[in-house]
């Protein structure tokens, strides 16, 4: 026999919907299915509620991600204790710049949408925080932090291209044969373009951005 329906009276109450709840949903998709997935559709289907809920605690998919980066900076934690400023400096930027390898297509995303909630403003201050303690006048520390951001997104961001192992080692085989009469200075230079660990490249540059934050004035403003 069939069964007997169930009265609306007696089914569980769905949870209210809040932000909060939306964006952790989201990034138990990202985890799971990848960014492409974390869309108002799947999120609303996860949520069993239709995507026009939504819009009234995210504007669309671009807010969505921002807000799924913001809630996974929140495990990039605080500067550490010991070391100097520079150091210490450069640990937060690499701890951020790990956080997003794990989710590379998140990375490409950051790169055009912002976000601006609480993780990613503590992640401001700390940044701040520590180039004030080094001295750097506030103006060249306030432009720096965007640099340095973006140095950072940038580099996990490359991880999600689809570049290959044999794209690179063509890469090196091109630059190994060029001619010293054409291109002198990749001649020069081609044993040390392609060489050093990532995680070293990464730390130098880390390092020149730092020192040049450090020592090269904001410009003027001009009426």
């Amino acid at each position: 026999m069939p069964a007997t329906p169930r009265s609306r009276r007696e089914r569980p109450a769905k949870p209210a919907l809040t932000r909060e709840g939306i964006v952790t949903t989201a990034v138990e998709i990202l985890r799971a299915e990848g960014l492409q997935k974390v869309t108002m559709r799947r999120l609303a289907q996860e949520l069993d509620t239709g995507p026009a809920s939504l819009y009234v605690y995210v504007r669309n998919t671009a807010e969505l991600h921002a807000a799924v980066l913001d809630e996974l900076l929140g495990s990039v934690g605080p500067a550490p204790a010991e070391g100097g400023w520079r150091e210490r400096l450069e640990q937060v930027l690499i701890a951020y710049t790990r956080m997003l390898m794990e989710y590379p297509s998140l990375a490409r995303s950051a790169l055009t949408a912002w976000p601006s909630g609480p993780h990613y403003l503590d992640l401001i201050e700390t940044l701040l925080g520590l180039l004030d303690e080094g001295g750097v006048p506030r103006e060249r520390a306030a432009w720096g932090v965007d640099l340095l951001l973006q140095r950072a997104t940038a580099t996990a961001a490359e991880h999600a291209g689809d570049a290959s192992q044999e794209d690179w080692d063509a890469l090196g085989r091109a630059l190994s044969r060029v001619s010293d009469r054409t291109h002198p200075h990749i001649a020069a230079a081609s044993g040390v373009l392609m060489s050093g660990a990532p995680e070293a490249r990464v730390s130098w540059a880390f390092q020149a951005l730092i020192n040049g934050i450090e020592r090269t004035a904001v410009p003027e403003p001009h009426d």
